[in-house]
């Protein structure tokens, strides 16, 4: 998605649909979905997003992520031309060879009209929640925004990525960039640390492809704690320093 830059969703639709596809695969990413509705839109077809598995056949059979990923749809996509996004850590980029790249012309200046003109960079040190191999995440059991210093220094400690629930950017204690979840970012870090997020279905989907959840919560009955890898009960306020002055100390 990023042959044009900066990136103009109308161009890369255009520049897809004079291809005259066959089939077109995207990545179910915001941008992904964005510009393949727009290749959708163009070509009058139309569009299965967020797939997890698709079989040939006429017409083509997709499953598809639904509800922030706690159901799974079986559908029949009828389409001279599937149009198709796989949802975020769905297939690994390692597997099957690497697509040839194709040549295309630049659409004229009218697709153009709408881009990014600015990106603003998150507020969680630079290291961004999508690429973070370690992320610290806290929730409403934080308990507010200055509650969050020790999230901030566990992160600092481990160049961890800060992320946080959706209750906490409702409340206002962190910007939406640091949200991880089906409305927010879907993560796949190697670790994954949740301080007092109880694991709504909505976050669940943000954090299914972390390969470990360690989660710390007063409530060993929450969601996010019967998911977790590792856990550890009892009040963050008191564990999350303890992590953090061990790790001193073993420095």
């Amino acid at each position: 998605m990023d042959s044009f830059e900066p990136f103009a969703p109308d161009a890369l639709a255009t520049a897809i649909a004079h291809l005259d596809p066959t089939a077109v695969f995207g990545p179910g990413t915001e941008r992904g979905n964005e510009v393949m509705a727009r290749v959708a839109a163009r070509l009058a077809l139309p569009f299965a997003a967020n797939c997890i598995a698709v079989s040939p056949g006429d017409p083509v059979t997709v499953t598809r992520l639904r509800w922030g990923g706690s159901l799974l749809e079986e559908a029949l996509l009828h389409s001279p031309r599937p149009l198709i996004t796989v949802a975020p850590h769905a297939v690994s980029p390692d597997d099957g060879p690497a697509p040839a790249p194709i040549s295309v012309d630049s659409p004229d200046y009218r697709a153009f009209v709408v881009q990014v003109s600015e990106r603003v960079k998150p507020s969680n040190g630079g290291v961004s929640l999508a690429e973070a191999k370690v992320i610290v995440s806290g929730g409403r059991g934080v308990g507010s925004k200055e509650g969050f210093a020790i999230i901030e220094e566990l992160a600092g400690l481990l160049g961890a990525a800060v992320g946080c629930s959706r209750a906490v950017t409702s409340a206002g204690w962190r910007p939406h960039s640091d949200q991880v979840g089906q409305t927010g970012t879907k993560v796949s870090p190697d670790v994954y640390i949740a301080c007092g997020i109880s694991g709504a279905t909505q976050h669940m989907a943000g954090v299914k492809g972390a390969k470990r959840i360690l989660a710390i919560n007063s409530d060993p009955q929450a969601p996010l704690m019967m998911n977790a890898d590792y856990t550890v009960t009892g009040d963050l306020k008191e564990i999350v320093p303890a992590i953090s002055a061990e790790i001193r100390k073993r420095r």
